[in-house]
């Protein structure tokens, strides 16, 4: 295993004016981001691009004495104008000139990998070819020969395996000598098809003189010719119109020119591959193809997704609920203890009640199910790096048509179980407006990681032993109710069409642990820093407002706003504590057990023993059940104002989980008590 790369690489605490821009390049699934993380570490920034909300990381690191600056540019298919990650990554490479562009390639799917280097060495930056997965090519029975492949190019080609740093070295020797100026650099591009070649070199003659610094001529003759609308908009914006004119009638004259250009590209990368790749013997079946005939086989893959599912779950349980107690009996009970006795005799009454009960009792209570959160998000982050993931979206395919929808709306859906923000963002990789809007309708009523800690915390508590077996039917009504809710809107709201389903499945590779953890301690730190903010702020406000203006609880405010909202929660077994509780979860779900912590003044006595003490398993399981299907936090409502761009649908939405929810609950109440 090749490490040296990884101790050279070392992170620069600012950015120096001598600082080389590389841009990382790649299409989804070729290893781009392991090989993002292995270069900055934990030194990196993540936010999203001016304007919009796709996310833009970025990270330092140092080689030879130099600082680079690497932006990791979404992954994309091609440049074409599609989407705005396309449109991201073809205008940062435009406008900010990276000194570098690496370009991530699968090695074993390089036909497909090779589109959007074609693309790439069509712009101004130089490009260096990381071949990735060279494991993964040899698994399948591909050879690969780089140096072959790197003369057919006329740009440098690194092969190497970023899971395990082979070939770091290499390739960061590689960028830093393309940097300099060191290494020749004579791409060789594809052309347009024969017959459209007199085609592009008019449309070149009509658009000189006319075409915006930094675009380059003759990339944006052939965007015209390939039909794409950013580059077609700013071009009639550019030129005199007698010459937009002529130049639109040539574009109409070849209206195929879209296909001539892709035909050119495709023939080159036939070219590359038949010079550079030995194909493994006919009939011999790749690993990945093995294990496909059980993990998308109609039924054996639909097992195999609920065993997994299952397991996921039930490894969160057995390890995650026995660390939740130790950190609820011996950090937060403890802490709690060591305020009061260390501030009683010298402090206010009230500020030791705050610091114990309100900030110690209600973000404490919520910083004890972050084990259960790690390990939910370690076995997300596993799935998603191991290539299961598209499997789970296909064989539900069947499942999903029957609301309306297709094996794509699954993957957001299925992220929804760690947060239903990304799950909303997600939905973007749905081409169908009508699919990615009912997407959207849906995906709060998957239980994201928070509403599973509650159910975590909660379910013990009402019932013991049972609470897996309960734990699980709640996971089941949301997947029930959703299906249910799905097919009603399908044919209520869009007359019952359907949506047709074509994806990609990445070959399966072994995990990158590094990748699995980076994205582990970033999901957690976001939890954590949501805590001491959201979730601290509301708790404090809670304490206050549970307190004031006498002290006690059943005389605060609080209590009068819970008592004239419980008439609505008493249907469903809820007194205005429940209510109240289930209220500040609009906020963030966790803070439903940041208030009832508050409101029971949980000290030494656990928050689960007072709440099985005072209310039944029905009053439990009802709760629950609402808690489940209720309003998602506002962070969920504010993405969906912002991705239907309607505040009609956000509030269409967010009125019938009110409904769904409450009468869920109400019937669960109502029937426990018949059957108790």
């Amino acid at each position: 295993m090749n490490r040296p790369a990884l101790q050279e690489t070392t992170v620069l605490p600012e950015v120096r004016e001598e600082t080389v821009l590389v841009a990382l390049a790649g299409q989804p699934n070729v290893g781009k981001s392991t090989l993002f993380n292995l270069l900055t570490g934990l030194h990196q920034h993540v936010g999203n691009w001016p304007g919009k909300t796709v996310e833009r990381k970025e990270g330092l690191f140092t080689y030879g004495g130099v600082s680079y600056r690497l932006v990791d540019l979404p992954g994309t298919y091609s440049l074409t104008a599609n989407s705005p990650e396309e449109v991201i990554a073809r205008e940062f490479i435009l406008q900010e000139q990276p000194d570098v562009v690496i370009a991530v390639v699968d090695a074993a799917t390089l036909e497909r990998s090779l589109y959007l280097v074609a693309e790439l060495l069509a712009l101004p930056a130089p490009v260096v070819v990381a071949l990735n997965m060279m494991d993964v090519a040899r698994q399948e029975g591909m050879e690969i020969e780089p140096e072959v492949l790197q003369a057919a190019l006329g740009v440098p080609v690194v092969p190497m395996i970023a899971t395990r740093g082979e070939g770091i070295q290499a390739l960061l020797e590689t960028v830093a000598r393309v940097a300099r100026g060191e290494v020749p650099y004579s791409p060789r591009l594809p052309q347009v098809r024969e017959d459209h070649r007199p085609v592009l070199e008019e449309l070149e003659r009509w658009i000189e003189g006319y075409v915006p610094t930094p675009y380059p001529q003759d990339w944006v003759a052939l965007k015209l010719l390939e039909g794409d609308p950013e580059v077609t908009r700013m071009v009639r914006e550019a030129l005199p119109p007698e010459r937009w004119e002529r130049a639109h009638a040539l574009l109409r004259a070849h209206d195929d020119a879209q296909v001539a250009v892709a035909s050119g590209r495709y023939e080159w990368i036939g070219r590359m591959v038949r010079a550079a790749v030995r194909r493994p013997r006919v009939g011999q079946i790749g690993l990945t193809e093995r294990l496909d005939r059980w993990a998308t086989h109609p039924i054996f893959g639909l097992a195999i997704l609920a065993f997994i599912l299952g397991a996921v779950f039930w490894l969160t349980y057995t390890v995650g609920s026995p660390l939740q107690d130790l950190l609820e009996t011996y950090v937060v009970g403890t802490l709690a203890e060591g305020i009061r006795a260390l501030l009683t005799p010298i402090a206010p009454e009230w500020l030791v009640a705050l610091l114990a009960e309100g900030v110690v009792g209600g973000v404490g209570a919520v910083l004890t199910f972050l084990p259960i959160l790690v390990l939910f998000f370690a076995a997300l982050a596993f799935l998603e790096d191991v290539g299961y993931m598209a499997r789970a979206a296909y064989v539900m395919d069947s499942v999903m048509h029957l609301m309306g929808l297709h094996g794509k709306s699954f993957l957001p859906l299925f992220l929804g179980f760690g947060c239903n923000v990304p799950a909303i963002l997600g939905t973007r990789v749905i081409e169908s407006h009508r699919a990615r809007l009912l997407t959207i309708l849906l995906a709060p009523l998957v239980p994201c990681t928070a509403r599973l800690a509650v159910i975590a915390f909660l379910a013990p508590a009402f019932f013991g032993r049972a609470a897996l077996a309960v734990s699980w039917g709640l996971i089941l009504l949301s997947i029930l109710v959703l299906a249910a809710t799905g097919a009603i809107l399908n044919r209520v709201l869009f007359q019952g069409r359907r949506s047709a389903f074509i994806m990609e499945l990445p070959l399966y590779h072994l995990p990158n642990w590094r990748t699995i953890g980076l994205s582990v301690w970033q999901r957690s730190l976001s939890f954590i820093r949501k805590a001491g903010t959201v979730i601290l702020t509301v708790s404090v406000v809670i304490w206050a407002l549970s307190t004031l203006p006498g002290g006690e609880v059943e005389g605060s405010y609080l209590a009068q706003v819970g008592r004239w909202l419980e008439p609505v929660g008493r249907l469903a077994g809820m007194d205005w504590r429940l209510t109240v509780a289930l209220l500040s979860s609009f906020i963030a779900k966790e803070n439903s057990i940041a208030t009832l912590g508050v409101l029971f003044r949980a000290g030494e006595e656990g928050l689960t023993d007072l709440l099985a003490s005072v209310y039944s398993p029905a009053v439990g399981l009802a709760y629950l059940v609402v808690q489940t299907l209720f309003v998602p936090c506002v962070a969920t409502v504010g993405v969906i104002r912002q991705e239907t761009n309607s505040w009609r649908w956000t509030l269409f939405n967010t009125g019938l989980l009110l409904v769904v929810s409450f009468l869920a609950g109400i019937g669960v109440y109502q029937a426990a008590r018949l059957i108790g």
